[in-house]
């Protein structure tokens, strides 16, 4: 039969629709939800990014302000462009676009943010309420978007087993402490490039998440029938047949859909969902500071 695919755009949107009439009722307020996206640099990728964010802002009525930085700016600059998103009252949600230029250190930019506006659930104090099992704050996108598909699919994950495959601050890490809280209660494996048996671990598990950044490397034979597969990657291969030369692929390859229950799609997934985390962190931080 195939896998049921977990539509990601389709989830999104409707999420964006609930957190449009929030915006509404803060504007009615006198507050308008403000994001501020910094952008340093040249990446292709970096650029379609951000577009995807802003195209979001509007559907959901959050202003949005884009800040550009050339490719060679300082670690300084940078810095001092946070502080002053830090001490503009206006603005209620931060983020600085990844990669950031060579040169720069994106953790100490991180850590500059107000934990408070930091819409990306990056800050050592929003990881640190995670480790602490509070998951009211601001939470890292990709993952919180990841349990919302997960949740809206009403996958029962009480006692199951997950494998995590790739340990990133950004998706591995955080959402592995998401499926093993409290309430979710999945006993959580993170398997990395130094796993031994990852095949054998993998056909074990009934979640199975790929966020390893490489295509096709988790293959049909690797899950367990009916199991659960979330593609979190998002990368660019070679394809004569398409008129750009390449296409989008995820982590786990094509196969995999004819042996997993459910199944994410790449590209309509795990990315839609977490711009929509971050429209939802946007509007969570400017009613925290109504």
């Amino acid at each position: 039969m195939g896998a049921k695919r977990l539509d990601g755009k389709a989830l999104g949107l409707k999420i964006e629709a609930r957190l449009a009439e929030r915006v509404a009722a803060l504007k009615d307020a006198g507050v308008e939800p403000h994001l501020a996206v910094v952008l340093a640099g040249n990446d292709p990728a970096s650029h379609v990014y951000v577009r995807n964010k802003q195209r979001a802002c509007e559907r959901c009525g959050i202003k949005s302000t884009r800040i550009d930085l050339p490719n060679d700016v300082s670690q300084d600059q940078l810095m001092q462009v946070v502080m002053d998103l830090n001490a503009d009252d206006s603005v209620h949600g931060i983020l600085v676009q990844s990669p950031t230029p060579t040169g720069t250190d994106e953790l100490e930019i991180t850590a500059a943010i107000n934990p408070a506006k930091d819409v990306d659930g990056f800050h050592p104090v929003n990881l640190g309420r995670l480790v602490m099992g509070q998951t009211d704050g601001l939470l890292p996108c990709t993952p919180a978007g990841v349990m919302q598909m997960l949740n809206d699919a009403e996958i029962d994950l009480v006692g199951k087993k997950a494998v995590v495959i790739g340990r990133s601050r950004i998706v591995g890490m955080p959402l592995a402490l998401l499926l093993a809280q409290k309430g979710i209660d999945a006993t959580v494996t993170i398997a990395h490039s130094r796993t031994e048996d990852i095949a054998d671990i993998c056909r074990s598990a009934d979640l199975v998440v790929a966020a390893v950044g490489r295509p096709a490397t988790v293959k049909a034979d690797w899950i367990k029938p009916g199991a659960t597969v979330i593609d979190v990657g998002i990368n660019r291969v070679a394809d004569e047949s398409r008129e750009n030369g390449s296409r989008l692929a995820g982590d786990v390859e094509p196969a995999a859909a004819e042996v997993a229950g459910h199944i994410t799609p790449v590209p309509g997934g795990v990315g839609p969902m977490t711009i929509s985390m971050l429209m939802t962190n946007t509007v969570r931080a400017a009613e925290a500071n109504f």
